[in-house]
């Protein structure tokens, strides 16, 4: 099942930004989804609890 959400221009301009070459929006989202199921976070840099 195929499901449309939409986003701001300011986060779309934010994902564009880190999209690599011939990426899609889609690809970028489930690499993030991964990365946040395997480490239970995502990494945010000069984070620190």
């Amino acid at each position: 099942m195929t499901h449309t959400i939409e986003i701001s221009d300011e986060l779309s301009e934010r994902l564009e930004r880190h999209l690599d070459e011939d990426e899609t929006y889609e690809e970028l989202i489930a690499e993030l989804v991964s990365m946040y199921e395997t480490e239970g976070t995502f990494l945010q840099e000069g984070y620190s609890e």
